[in-house]
């Protein structure tokens, strides 16, 4: 990813680079075009991405207007870019065969300032079924419960459950507590007949994945 101190405004670093290299801050601030009066649209953008982030990405319209100075013209266009992007990019389930497979559908968390624990549903063949932020927490660690990680994937009737969490720091080893809630999750899984595929830990630039390094 491009960053953002490169010099480039986001509309010239889309033109020059493509929309892939921007990150989710400046794609929203390209969607808002400008900001209001004593709020950038940088600033601006980082409070849509919040709300966004806090919904899993299924935000109302009146979630958008909850943000001071987001009027309903810039609110309808953020949800229907959402609404558009679902459409598009869930037209067949993907299919997780490797580490990799799954970072398209995680890595533009990692430039969040905090970090954001995610579990990705699966069905029996693999495939997603949803992507979601269970939990949010500091810059350098997250609180998580195994009955977070698999509320939503019980409804989801999963068979797997792919987890992730962003490293702020820049770290990708894996620390005391992400070692032990990785074998929590587990077993619980074991319990409750959902197997813990992978546990995903990646910054901007790599990534570590238990099962790569054998210990799952």
């Amino acid at each position: 990813m491009i960053k953002e101190t490169d010099g480039f405004k986001p509309r010239e670093k889309l033109i020059h680079y493509g929309a892939e290299h921007l990150s989710d801050r400046e794609l929203v601030a390209i969607l808002l075009g400008t900001g209001i009066k004593g709020k950038n649209v940088g600033t601006l953008a980082e409070e849509v991405l919040k709300i966004l982030d806090t919904n899993n990405y299924k935000t109302s319209i009146s979630d958008l207007l909850s943000v001071s100075g987001l009027g309903k013209a810039k609110s309808t266009l953020i949800s229907a870019s959402l609404e558009l992007s679902r459409r598009v990019l869930y037209p067949n389930r993907k299919k997780i065969t490797s580490p990799a497979d799954a970072l398209p559908f995680i890595n533009h968390y990692s430039d969040r300032k905090q970090e954001h624990f995610l579990c990705l549903s699966l069905n029996g063949a693999h495939e997603i079924i949803q992507s979601r932020v269970v939990s949010m927490g500091l810059v350098n660690r997250t609180l998580v419960h195994p009955r977070e990680i698999f509320s939503d994937p019980l409804k989801d009737r999963a068979a797997a459950v792919l987890i992730a969490h962003n490293h702020p720091s820049g770290s990708i080893e894996p620390s005391r507590e992400d070692i032990e809630i990785t074998s929590r999750i587990k077993n619980a899984g074991i319990i409750l007949g959902i197997e813990l595929l992978d546990h995903i830990i990646f910054t901007e630039t790599c990534y570590y994945s238990f099962l790569e390094e054998g210990k799952i």
